[in-house]
């Protein structure tokens, strides 16, 4: 099988070059909050439709490929990583490399389990994660099997410490405040050879991080954010201060100071089921179109 990227042509067994470096590709292999969009027994219209036709949205998560050591890294490992990595393995033809945690919540680490002995039996998978997120794993099964037979073998990460995978691509993990109950929350900095791209699904307010979100916005090539909930009427049996994000109606008013060059960098990620931007024939998604934003849409491809 032939993959052809401009004057790059890669192989399988080998990498020839016509003038060009190898490239760094990241694919968006799923943009649901953490249990998916059909969600469990929801009943309501949000979903009735989406049963019906078996249209499912997957949980949130990147894949990464280096082409410099045809490698696939995953952000995140969510209960639908089979479907995730057979997806990025049938478009980049690559090997599974290693996979990068972003916190103990189960849409974004559930999927460790098919590493284990019940499903892939995988050797010596590298996860990189901080140190709670480590320490739960380590401490706690089912989980800690896994690194008991090294079906995954655990590696740290330092909050804004830059770790080089290649001299192609660069990640840094970037401390976020959020429900932080077993584990701390990270999103991520991914550093191509001639672009960058800012990873957060998970986030409690804007105003809340230490960091500014719209200089971290002009700092990236593209930005995929937390997208959990359009606004506070979504779930109208639930207390919202008790699962914060920033509603993506706040966001679009924070981010209305960008100029158009910046607000076409941003993608707008990890939707619960009750999110209208779902529907594309929805005000709400030809209002977030019509401001310059984007919805991260499952398969699409940007290069670093």
């Amino acid at each position: 099988m032939i993959k052809r990227l401009g004057f790059f042509v890669f192989f399988l067994g080998g990498f020839f070059f016509f003038g060009q470096q190898p490239q760094v590709e990241i694919m968006v292999l799923g943009i649901a909050q953490d249990a998916g969009a059909p969600q469990i027994q929801c009943k309501k219209d949000c979903c009735r439709d989406r049963w019906q036709k078996q249209d499912l949205e997957q949980v949130s998560a990147l894949g990464i490929v280096d082409w410099s050591n045809a490698g696939i890294y995953l952000i995140d490992a969510t209960p639908d990583i089979g479907e995730q990595l057979q997806a990025a393995q049938s478009y980049f033809n690559a090997p599974l490399k290693g996979i990068f945690l972003t916190h103990a919540h189960i849409g974004h680490y559930s999927g460790l389990m098919y590493l284990g002995k019940e499903a892939l039996g995988a050797k010596k998978v590298p996860v990189y994660a901080m140190e709670r997120m480590r320490n739960f794993l380590s401490h706690n099964g089912p989980w800690s099997q896994l690194v008991q037979d090294q079906n995954i073998l655990l590696h740290p990460l330092t909050n804004e410490m830059e770790l080089s995978l290649s001299p192609q691509l660069q990640v840094t993990p970037l401390r976020v405040p959020h429900r932080d109950e077993y584990s701390e929350t990270v999103g991520y900095r991914i550093q191509g050879p001639k672009k960058s791209a800012l990873y957060i699904p998970d986030i409690d307010k804007w105003n809340q991080w230490e960091k500014d979100i719209l200089a971290a916005i002009k700092e990236v090539d593209y930005a995929f954010l937390d997208a959990t909930f359009y606004d506070g009427k979504e779930l109208g049996n639930r207390d919202m201060s008790l699962i914060p994000h920033p509603f993506v109606k706040e966001s679009m008013q924070l981010f209305e100071v960008l100029s158009p060059k910046e607000r076409n960098k941003i993608y707008f990620i990890h939707l619960n089921h009750t999110n209208p931007l779902l529907k594309r024939e929805s005000k709400a998604y030809k209002a977030l179109l019509s401001k310059g934003y984007h919805l991260a849409q499952t398969g699409q491809t940007f290069t670093l």
